[in-house]
């Protein structure tokens, strides 16, 4: 039974390396022949750069040392590139952590790329250097962030089109806001598009989030919900105190729209806020004040057996 099961899971294992180094090749492989024409390109172009786009001014010596020096430099940047795992993110999720490791890439292969070609080969203008350092940087970042915002562009596009979406205002321009406001940008499922955001902070007011403009305040929700055609309001405010839910759900009320609200603070300090943790509006949420925790025990005890005038 034991040599079965050996024998069962060695083609699944096996199966599944297949699949991973397939999904690397058609994922990766464009990345990494993209990269070596970078960072060839961007040295030359520092040294194109450095004699005023004039090839013909360019000394030999530096030409030749550049020319010799570009494979293994290239082959240097796919090791360092990979120990970064620049090849490995899902870059339509790219954030500040990709962003930073390919400064550190970046940073690495500079320095490697400086003392190899001045020790082995010939010591090159300090322009070239940091001219060229500064192009691949921006080369390798380019197209990297480039394929996020073209998805979340087409995403956006697709969903502002879509006759079905629905019309979402968010209340709260704070961090709870933000990463709703994200959430409903990337998320496939969610056929929802944010039209506006309701913030009281003055600052904020007249600024962009994400591409969202922030129209002003509490006093502004009943014009926008009708400028903006808003069928559904969210209240992204979990730090807010219970009168001023209340205050604003009482002009929320006012509307048609269906309302949600963020669970205060305290419900979701262990977990992650996102468009998922939106719960419908409570009667608990109306009450002005935090809820009363009552013993039920208690209570029937004290009035068992008694007649009890309600006023």
């Amino acid at each position: 039974m034991r040599k079965s099961k050996q024998e069962n899971s060695q083609p699944k294992t096996s199966q599944a390396n297949a699949n991973s180094w397939r999904e690397f090749r058609l994922k990766d492989v464009f990345l990494m022949c993209y990269d070596l024409f970078a960072v060839t390109v961007a040295y030359f172009g520092a040294l194109w750069l450095r004699f005023d786009f004039r090839f013909s001014e360019i000394p030999r010596d530096y030409l030749e040392a550049w020319w010799k020096f570009a494979p293994f430099y290239a082959f240097i940047c796919l090791v360092v590139m990979g120990f970064f795992r620049l090849y490995r993110s899902l870059w339509r999720f790219a954030s500040f952590v990709e962003l930073k490791r390919i400064v550190l890439a970046t940073l690495v292969t500079g320095v490697l790329h400086t003392a190899l070609i001045t020790l082995i080969l010939h010591r090159m203008p300090i322009s070239y250097y940091i001219i060229g350092l500064a192009m691949q940087f921006f080369l390798v970042t380019f197209v990297r962030f480039a394929y996020r915002f073209v998805s979340l562009e087409r995403r956006q596009r697709a969903k502002n089109t879509a006759p079905t979406a629905s019309r979402v205002m968010l209340i709260g321009a704070g961090t709870a806001g933000q990463m709703v406001l994200r959430d409903l940008h990337s998320a496939k499922e969610v056929n929802e598009v944010v039209c506006c955001i309701i913030d009281d902070d003055k600052q904020k007011q007249g600024r962009y989030v994400d591409g969202v403009l922030i129209v002003g305040g509490r006093e502004d929700i009943l014009a926008s919900v009708e400028k903006y055609k808003i069928e559904k309001i969210y209240l992204t405010m979990p730090g807010a105190t219970a009168e001023q839910r209340r205050d604003i759900l009482n002009i929320c009320k006012e509307t048609t729209c269906q309302l949600k609200s963020l669970p205060a603070l305290s419900e979701i300090i262990s977990g992650t806020v996102s468009a998922g943790t939106m719960r419908d509006v409570a009667v608990e949420d109306l009450l002005g004040r935090e809820p009363v925790q009552v013993n039920m025990e208690e209570i029937y005890d004290f009035i068992a057996g008694k007649v009890i005038l309600v006023t």
